[in-house]
C-alpha cells in the first residue's frame, strides 16, 4: 500500500514542476499587456532645434532620369564591293583610330587602279603631242580637259584601293561584327554619329548608296566617355536649353558625375504614363572609368542659379492662416522666442528664400519632430513596469476577474 501512494504523489509533484514556467509566461504577457494599456496617447515630441539664417547660393533644376550611353558609335561598312577575305577584331577588341578592321578582295580594284594611271599618262602624252606639232587651242583644250579627268579617275581609284581595308574612325570598343571571311560586301555607307537618342543627332559624315548586295557592318563605340539620354516633361522642356550644367546621380557611383545639357529634342515622345515629354542628352564632362552603358541615373539641370540669396531651414517656417512667421531665437541662454513674421521666395531643397523680416546670422527655432509613442517617456514606463511587477507582474497585482479559464492555474495546478 505504500508503494501505490508514493505512486499517485508523482503526478501532482510534475504539475508543481510545470506550473512555475507557465506563471513566469503568465506574468511577461501580462507586462506586456499592461504596457500597451498604460501607455499614454499622446505622441512624442522631440526637442527643437535651432538653424541659422545664411546667404547661400540658390539653384533651380529640373529633373529627369534615363540611361548612360557611348558618347560616340560608330557603324562602319565597305565602301566598295567584293568579298569579304580578312576580318581582323572580334566584340571586345580594343582598336585605336585607322586600325585595320576587315579586308576585300582588291585583285580588281588594284587592276581599275593600273588602268586609271594608264589613261593619265595616255592624257598627258597626247597633249605633249599636240603642243608639239602646233595644234589648234581648240585641241590643247580638250587634252587638258581628258588630262584632269583621268586625273579624278586615278584618285577615285586610289580611295577605292585605299576602301579595300576597312577603318576604324574612331578610338574603342568593338561591339558587333556582322561580317565573316566570305560574305559579299556592297558599297555601304559607314557613318559616325552620337548614341541613340531622341534627337537623332549625327555627328559624322555618310558616303555612298547601299548596295544591292549582302552588306554588314562593325560597331565600335567610343571608351570612358559617356552621353545620358533623359526625357524632361512637356512643362519643364521651355526651361531647359543647350549648354545648361548638369549633376547626375549614376546608379551605383558614389561620388556626383557632372555634365553638360547638348542636345534637346523638338519632337516629344510619349513616356510611360501617356504623358508628352521631350529627349534631352547630357554630355556627361571628362573621361570616365568608372561608368558603363546601360547604366540608370537620375539628373539635375540646374536653369537658374542666384548667389548671395538670404534663405532659412524651410522647417523653421510655420503659418498662421495666410502669414508665415518664425520663431526667433532672442536669448540662446534661456531659449526664449519671439514671433517675427517674414516673406518668402523660391525654395531649393530644404532652403527659402526670406525677402524680408530676417537678417544673415538670426537664430531661429526649428520644431522638433513629433511621431508616435508614449508621451510619458522611458522613466513614467518604467516607473508603471515596477509598480507591475512589486504587485505580482499585473495590473492591480490581481489575476483577471474570474480567474483563469478552468477556475485554476494553467495544467491544472492548486
Amino acid at each position: 500500500m505504500k508503494r501505490l501512494h508514493l505512486a499517485r504523489l508523482r503526478p501532482r509533484a510534475l504539475r508543481s514542476r510545470l506550473l512555475i514556467p507557465l506563471l513566469a509566461v503568465v506574468v511577461l504577457a501580462g507586462a506586456g499587456g499592461a504596457w500597451l494599456l498604460l501607455r499614454d496617447d499622446e505622441p512624442a515630441a522631440a526637442a527643437p532645434t535651432t538653424a541659422t539664417v545664411s546667404a547661400e547660393t540658390l539653384q533651380q533644376t529640373v529633373t529627369a532620369s534615363g540611361a548612360l550611353a557611348p558618347a560616340t558609335t560608330a557603324d562602319l561598312t565597305f565602301e566598295v564591293s567584293g568579298t569579304v577575305t580578312a576580318v581582323l577584331v572580334d566584340p571586345g577588341d580594343e582598336v585605336r583610330k585607322g586600325q585595320k578592321l576587315a579586308a576585300v578582295d582588291d585583285e580588281v580594284l588594284a587592276a581599275e587602279l593600273d588602268a586609271a594611271q594608264s589613261a593619265l599618262d595616255a592624257a598627258e602624252s597626247s597633249m605633249s603631242e599636240h603642243s608639239s606639232d602646233g595644234s589648234s587651242e581648240e585641241q590643247i583644250a580638250a587634252d587638258e580637259a581628258a588630262i584632269v579627268a583621268a586625273e579624278s579617275s586615278l584618285e577615285e581609284a586610289r580611295v577605292a584601293l585605299d576602301s579595300a581595308v576597312l577603318r576604324s574612325t574612331i578610338a574603342g570598343t568593338v561591339t558587333a561584327v556582322g561580317i565573316e571571311v566570305g560574305d559579299s560586301a556592297g558599297s555601304g555607307s559607314s557613318g559616325t554619329s552620337g548614341s541613340t537618342s531622341g534627337v537623332g543627332a549625327m555627328t559624322g559624315t555618310s558616303s555612298s548608296t547601299t548596295s544591292d548586295g549582302a552588306s554588314g557592318s562593325i560597331t565600335v563605340v567610343s571608351d570612358g566617355q559617356f552621353q545620358l539620354d533623359a526625357t524632361v516633361s512637356s512643362s519643364d522642356v521651355e526651361k531647359v536649353a543647350k549648354g545648361l550644367q548638369a549633376e547626375l546621380t549614376v546608379s551605383g557611383v558614389d561620388e556626383a558625375v557632372y555634365g553638360t545639357v547638348s542636345e534637346v529634342g523638338l519632337v516629344a515622345e510619349t513616356d510611360s504614363t501617356g504623358a508628352a515629354a521631350f529627349p534631352v542628352t547630357i554630355e556627361v564632362t571628362g573621361q570616365r572609368d568608372d561608368l558603363y552603358a546601360g547604366t540608370s541615373a537620375d539628373v539635375a539641370i540646374v536653369v537658374s542659379q542666384r548667389a548671395d540669396v538670404l534663405t532659412v531651414n524651410s522647417r523653421a517656417l510655420q503659418t498662421d492662416g495666410d502669414q508665415t512667421y518664425v520663431e526667433k531665437v532672442t536669448d540662446t541662454a534661456k531659449g526664449t522666442t519671439e514671433r517675427v513674421d517674414v516673406e518668402t521666395g523660391e525654395t531649393s531643397g530644404m532652403l527659402t528664400e526670406i525677402t524680408s523680416g530676417l537678417s544673415a546670422g538670426d537664430v531661429v527655432q526649428v520644431p522638433g519632430f513629433t511621431g508616435p509613442g508614449g508621451g510619458g517617456g522611458d522613466e513614467g514606463m518604467q516607473q508603471r513596469m515596477q509598480e507591475m511587477m512589486e504587485n505580482g507582474g499585473l495590473p492591480g497585482g490581481e489575476p483577471p476577474a474570474g480567474g483563469f479559464p478552468g477556475g485554476g492555474f494553467p495544467g491544472g495546478g492548486q
